[in-house]
């Protein structure tokens, strides 16, 4: 018989098994959990590697904790045994962060060859033991301290604000190359055959061109190093006329609600015309620049542009329009091109052979196409009553695109024409010329020994300036 006060010998095993179970448990539990927290990886390198550093060289390192936060980041150029630091940041540096470094190498002692780019990094996450810090990514590099040669084969030699040229050059150990007229920057295309690396670069000046500008080739290579060159070009002035354009009521009552339909109804009708004027204008002026950036790499034209026949000017490129509203002057603007005066809704043909690249309403423009020819060149024929063709139509030589109007900012029916060359608007004159084009386009072509643009000197155009019909409208946009 077993006492009321002793315990059954079964229940003390189960009690010492579940303890062992327990303590078992435990000491698993910790050591797995210290285990993961040793084995989460730590700083990750997002960098996209570079291939090559120049003299002065950019780089943007993307950095991510996996856990907690980056605590220390080193960036190191390693070059035959030797390395040095360029960026040591310290503290809680977040989770992800960028790093911008900008290696000179002058200053880093690089020689042009291999060397490597490393990335040393650690966290703030807590680990049971805490290892040696190595290098978390390492990018191999080639140091080019080189620049990129450029030699002039051919050029314009007399250019005007408000004009345009060529210039065909050779580049070596380039990536890319550019031509600039002041401020502005323009694309070149391979051209010729391919040995010879030769490009070639439609220059645009535009019309408010600061005299001294300067014409210059810039060529940069994959390592950031850059080379200009000067053009051999004699950049001359040019004076555009002005103009003094009343504002009627009637204007206003027609052409503010149309082109700017969600003016409020308290906003003075003159008020709404100096948005279109100035805010619709420039967002015109940026979608032909837009537009001007995407041009075939072959030209589709051949031969002189052609102006409409029985057609006048009478409103000019460049004019310095003054606009007056009750004898008061509320604003000024340029007029980008010519309005050509012919009989009402009269047929718009294609200046030259090209692609249609817009096609619809553009602003003050009102219903537009514009025809792209290739290399940068590009025409544009506004306020159209309707439009014939589409974007991606090729069209020849005077095919019809649409029909004059009066659509957009214009005050009676005609035609505004435009010449593009990259977007920005030069004269149409030179373009119309069939000499001009010979000695500014043609000319360099063959001083470089290069492929002239087809048909170049094929017959010039109708002449320019014939007398609008009897019923002709005189009117401006």
């Amino acid at each position: 018989m077993v006492s009321s006060g002793s315990v059954p010998k079964r229940s003390r095993v189960k009690a010492w098994f579940l303890v062992v179970v327990v303590v078992l448990l435990s000491v698993v539990g910790s050591v797995s959990y210290l285990g993961w927290r040793q084995s989460v990886p730590g700083v990750v390198s997002h960098t996209a590697p570079p291939r090559f550093v120049g003299h002065k060289t950019s780089l943007v390192f993307t950095l991510e904790a996996t856990r907690g936060n980056v605590a220390r980041v080193e960036i190191r150029v390693a070059q035959t045994g030797s390395s040095a630091v360029v960026v040591t940041r310290e503290g809680a540096l977040g989770q992800r962060l960028d790093i911008p470094v900008v290696l000179e190498s002058a200053t880093l002692g690089l020689r042009e060859g291999g060397a490597s780019l490393e990335v040393w990094a650690r966290d703030d996450f807590w680990r049971p033991f805490r290892l040696k810090e190595r290098a978390i990514a390492t990018y191999p590099v080639t140091v080019d301290l080189t620049p990129p040669r450029i030699e002039v084969l051919g050029a314009t030699r007399y250019v005007a604000a408000g004009g345009s040229g060529l210039v065909a050059f050779r580049v070596t150990g380039a990536s890319r190359a550019t031509v600039s007229a002041g401020k502005l920057v323009e694309p070149s295309f391979p051209w010729g055959p391919p040995e010879r690396g030769a490009r070639v670069a439609l220059v645009a000046l535009p019309w408010d061109l600061a005299p001294g500008a300067s014409l210059a080739i810039t060529a940069e290579d994959e390592a950031g190093n850059v080379a200009s060159r000067a053009l051999p070009s004699e950049l001359r002035s040019r004076r555009f006329p002005r103009d003094r354009i009343e504002i009627k009521d009637a204007f206003l009552q027609a052409k503010v609600p149309e082109l700017l339909p969600q003016r409020s109804p308290s906003q003075r009708l003159v008020d709404g015309f100096l948005v279109i004027n100035r805010e619709l204008r420039r967002q015109a002026e940026e979608t032909k620049r837009r537009i001007g950036a995407s041009s075939a790499e072959t030209p589709l034209w051949e031969g002189p542009l052609v102006q409409p026949s029985r057609t006048k000017v009478f409103a000019n490129f460049a004019e310095m329009r003054t606009y007056l509203y009750g004898g008061r002057e509320i604003d000024k603007q340029v007029h980008y091109g010519y309005d050509l005066a012919s009989t009402r809704q009269s047929s718009v043909p294609a200046a030259n052979r090209g692609a249609v690249v817009f096609a619809g309403p553009l602003t003050i423009y009102g219903n537009t196409v514009i025809v792209d020819h290739g290399l940068g060149l590009q025409t544009l024929y506004a306020h159209l009553s309707s439009i014939e063709v589409k974007v991606g139509d090729v069209v020849a030589r005077g095919q019809e695109l649409g029909r004059t109007g009066a659509t957009g900012l214009a005050m009676g029916d005609h035609l505004h024409f435009e010449v593009l060359v990259n977007g920005v608007s030069v004269t149409p004159l030179e373009w119309w010329d069939a000499k001009w084009i010979r000695d500014h386009i043609t000319k360099p072509l063959r001083e470089a020994g290069l492929p002239e643009i087809g048909g170049v000197d094929a017959r010039a155009a109708a002449p320019a300036g014939r007398a609008p019909g009897r019923n002709a409208s005189r009117q401006r946009n």
